[in-house]
């Protein structure tokens, strides 16, 4: 419900002047600035701004490749860095949105000299080496301004990378299986580097952990629905669907709680049972009775939401209720 259109509705009601409507959203508490506006607002256009400023840079590098020469447009993305990076370092304030700039920069210096040279280095090395070399710069400004952009650099690099050793194809077979179990385990590794426990040593906060979870989450479920539906059945549907499960039983523990990242996790787990009940269907007495079939998972999809969305609020409201004890 929208409280202040609810008392601009009853002021209507009862014909009151603008005087009275102010006073009215004034003993609200809806007639002052949002608390902490002053302090995100500036905050979050300086970080669009530097966000904008990167693709800026690298748009213009794009629309004058001609006009350019190789040196001007390696010189214009180093200084770039470098200038965002000393910038970083010296100005405490501004150290997230030019740290951002500078991690931009990073790519945008790996991609040209990439496409420049043509070195032979497969996708997935370039976005690697970006990640390495920004993780230091990601350390130092302690922002999740930089860690949530940071780990999509590195799950980009983990899909790369699983996508070179499985034969540059994107489909699921059985001799894939270690290639997807490694990239699993570096997604884990991501994710819990990313989460609280380890939170004083790389100044991450909330929503670097989120990002990574739900990337992970992500890729472990398009896997496994691969292994679901490419042929027969996959040991990679299986585990995702452990793996998933374990990580929802993780995150309901009060010390792992975060209502984010399980939902991501439920909703993942809630595609890989459905689409397990749609292969099971489609291969039983079933077949012929598509309506029947319809119904079925219907029914099933949405006694699954609703079960999961009853026990995420249940855990939610126990954590609240835990917070405020404390």
């Amino acid at each position: 419900m929208n409280v202040r259109q609810s008392l601009l509705e009853l002021a209507a009601r009862h014909h009151l002047n603008p005087q009275h409507t102010r006073q009215l959203l004034q003993g609200a508490g809806l007639a002052d600035e949002p608390p902490g506006l002053a302090v995100w607002l500036p905050r979050g256009v300086a970080v669009l701004a530097a966000a904008l400023g990167g693709l800026g840079v690298v748009m213009w590098i794009a629309a004058n490749w001609d006009t350019m020469g190789r040196m001007g447009h390696f010189a214009l993305l180093q200084g770039l860095v470098l200038a965002t990076g000393v910038g970083a370092a010296l100005l405490a304030q501004a150290r997230a949105p030019l740290g951002l700039l500078a991690l931009l920069g990073i790519g945008a210096l790996f991609a040209y000299f990439g496409q420049t040279y043509q070195t032979g280095a497969d996708p997935w090395q370039l976005f690697a080496l970006w990640g390495a070399l920004a993780l230091p710069l990601c350390l130092g400004a302690r922002s999740d301004v930089l860690w949530a952009p940071w780990a999509l650099v590195v799950v980009t690099a983990i899909s790369l990378w699983v996508h070179t050793h499985s034969g540059h194809r994107w489909s699921v077979h059985p001799e894939q299986l270690q290639v997807h179990v490694l990239a699993w385990s570096a997604l884990l590794v991501l994710v819990g580097a990313l989460s609280s426990p380890w939170q004083r040593y790389t100044g991450a906060g909330i929503w670097g952990f989120r990002t990574a979870a739900t990337l992970a989450v992500c890729a472990v479920t398009l896997t496994a629905l691969g292994g679901l539906f490419f042929g027969t059945v996959r040991a990679q549907y299986p585990l995702g669907v452990l793996l998933l499960a374990l990580g929802a039983g993780l995150l309901g523990t009060p010390r792992w709680f975060d209502v984010f990242a399980l939902s991501a996790v439920a909703l993942g787990l809630n595609a890989l049972l459905v689409g397990g009940l749609v292969r099971w269907l489609g291969e039983g007495s079933w077949n012929n009775d598509w309506l029947g079939r319809l119904t079925l998972i219907g029914l099933f999809a949405a006694g699954l939401l609703a079960a999961s969305v009853s026990g995420i609020l249940r855990l939610s409201r126990r954590a609240s209720t835990s917070g405020e004890s404390a």
